[in-house]
């Protein structure tokens, strides 16, 4: 273990004893922020999901990191985005080397070598991703793991608070909008992949090109597609 859990147990209290923000995108800034200091990474970064379900770049400790989560929004593949879709932790040795997000290795900067994403949970569903890199390929253990997990329920509480507040702002405002409906498109994403025998990202992937390519709400046709009516 290279993460000094005394260390992390201060960030984390410095943190929640922090003035409330109700901007969502300043008060995870700061968690982005304490990550890259705390545990040496090369980077840090938070996605969050809007209203048409699509990831989108919240907050990053340097330019590397906002280009690694732009890179992932642009190919609609990477360990983040399977993240989110997958509601789990998904990590990479190196990115540049591993088969399962070809499209995205062509759109990164070549800095960014071995990646972490956990996801942001709200009501049990994933609303977002929390996400570190580093610029030599490198195995991710568990004292990585339990800081970035923790770090991502803070996130959360954050979150929360944000949307709770009277003064949202348009990315809570989005960030509610997906949230409410995230349970049809679950149900549809797994209705999907049991009647075309495919895994959890590509039903998402799917649905979502399905959406765009017929100008709809991803929640509309995730209703339709079960017989739904979400308005």
């Amino acid at each position: 273990m290279h993460i000094n859990t005394d260390a992390l147990r201060t960030s984390l209290e410095q943190l929640r004893k922090s003035p409330h923000d109700t901007d969502v995108v300043r008060a995870l800034g700061r968690i982005v922020g304490s990550v890259d200091q705390l545990f040496g990474y090369d980077g840090a970064g938070i996605m969050l999901i809007d209203e048409h379900q699509r990831l989108m770049f919240v907050a990053a400790s340097d330019e590397v990191g906002k280009s690694l989560e732009q890179a992932q929004a642009d190919a609609e593949q990477g360990p983040c985005h399977d993240t989110y879709v997958e509601g789990r932790l998904v990590t990479t040795k190196d990115v540049r080397s591993d088969a399962r997000w070809p499209q995205l290795v062509e759109l990164l900067d070549e800095r960014v070598r071995a990646v972490a994403g956990v996801p942001i949970m709200l009501g049990g569903s994933p609303v977002g991703t929390l996400n570190v890199y580093r610029s030599e390929p490198a195995e991710w253990d568990d004292s990585d793991i339990s800081a970035l997990r923790a770090y991502a329920g803070l996130a959360a509480e954050l979150v929360t608070a944000a949307l709770s507040s009277q003064q949202n702002s348009v990315t809570a405002t989005q960030l509610q909008y997906a949230l409410d409906y995230r349970v049809v498109i679950e149900r549809a994403i797994g209705y999907l992949m049991a009647t075309h025998g495919i895994d959890a990202v590509s039903a998402f992937n799917r649905l979502r090109k399905q959406a765009r390519d017929s100008r709809r709400r991803v929640a509309d046709l995730a209703a339709e597609i079960l017989g739904d009516d979400v308005r």
